[in-house]
């Protein structure tokens, strides 16, 4: 069965009724004609309260900042963009880069700020995915898929820390010394992007939800052995003094993020605009299954830019893939390859289709 767009529509505009793929409210959960290859199309929409338990989770210098933007946010929900983290995360700046028109609306989770789109608090996430130094961020590759969002923009942007503690008691300046600090707390992954400044220094590396709440917990905290590895805004935001400005270890730091929806973007995706088609795929679990699935979009001439492999439940045998490809669903050599690959996996994926950032290849 051919993939979409049919034969008799390849010359109609995405956004054309009798696309495969048109979307409305009560459209079923897989519009695609073969079982094997799923779209997600989103969820309906329903309103509710913005959390109290998530609100309190923000360290408490947070609250009435994270208080102010939830309240802008509520007044246009449509141009609301959640993302994950207290004010003064790179997320809270990568939202307002991606989207300058936008309410950005802090969530304390990944899972709150997808949920905040489903739930009509906000008409976009923004979401880091991946960083050049330190990988994938974790969980990323499970939360997607099962939020029943879209991909339908990516947004890349240069990652610059700063380690931040709490002025010393008896009022004298640091003078960019670290000597005082022995503990600092962030997210993961900045930990991780600048382990060998805080390995050299005797720092230790303690996780929090995010950078900025970490700096906010240190200026709740008080304690001026403690310190944050944040953007230098958060020190502004939390009055806390910068000890020393880009402890990254590498100037290239680089992270990608993901917009997402509820709706996706390819229907109406303009022709000649280089785009990224993001999928996931689980292979059959027999030999040479992921090169006979990979073969199409070699014969087609489909560039592949992404391929990484995670586990699916806990039998270690259901392998799942995670992809990036240059173009689009309905362009013959993607419908082509996509349909290769749908052959040979047990379930097939389209996440997004959305505009490229930045070039490949």
């Amino acid at each position: 069965m051919p993939l979409i767009p049919r034969k008799s529509d390849r010359n109609t505009k995405w956004c054309n009724s009798r696309n495969p793929l048109f979307l409305h409210r009560n459209a079923p959960s897989n519009p695609h004609p073969n079982p094997r290859f799923q779209i997600n199309i989103g969820l309906p929409r329903k309103v509710c309260r913005f959390s109290s338990i998530a609100m309190r989770s923000f360290p408490g210098p947070a609250l009435p900042i994270v208080d102010k933007m939830r309240d802008a946010a509520a007044t246009d929900p449509s141009k609301a963009i959640a993302f994950q983290g207290s004010p003064g995360a790179n997320s809270h700046r990568a939202a307002a880069e991606a989207r300058p028109r936008s309410y950005p609306l802090p969530c304390f989770s990944f899972e709150d700020a997808l949920e905040a789109v489903k739930d009509g608090r906000a008409g976009e996430a923004i979401i880091p995915i991946e960083n050049s130094q330190n990988g994938r961020v974790a969980d990323i590759h499970f939360l997607l898929p099962e939020s029943g969002l879209s991909i339908v923009g990516e947004y890349f942007m240069p990652i610059h820390h700063a380690l931040m503690a709490p002025p010393l008691a008896n009022g004298v300046a640091r003078g960019g010394s670290s000597d005082e600090i022995e503990a600092a707390y962030s997210h993961p992954q900045a930990l991780g992007q600048s382990r060998f400044f805080l390995r050299q220094r005797g720092i230790v590396p303690l996780s929090y939800a995010d950078t900025a709440g970490a700096a906010a917990y240190v200026a709740e905290k008080g304690d001026a052995t403690l310190g944050a590895i944040a953007p230098a805004i958060a020190a502004k935001l939390y009055d806390l003094e910068i000890v020393q400005n880009h402890v990254e270890d590498s100037q290239d730091n680089m992270t990608r993020f993901v917009i997402l929806a509820d709706k996706p973007t390819f229907l109406t995706t303009e022709e000649g605009v280089p785009t990224m088609t993001t999928f996931i795929f689980e292979v059959k679990n027999i030999p040479a299954a992921l090169y006979k699935a990979m073969g199409g979009f070699a014969t087609n001439g489909v560039n592949m830019t992404k391929l990484e492999s995670y586990q699916h439940g806990t039998s270690f045998s259901a392998t799942r893939f995670y992809a990036d490809i240059i173009g689009t669903p309905g362009d013959p050599a993607v419908d082509r390859a996509l349909e290769e690959c749908a052959f040979h996996s047990k379930e097939l994926r389209v996440l997004g289709t959305y505009k490229q950032a930045r070039p490949r290849g």
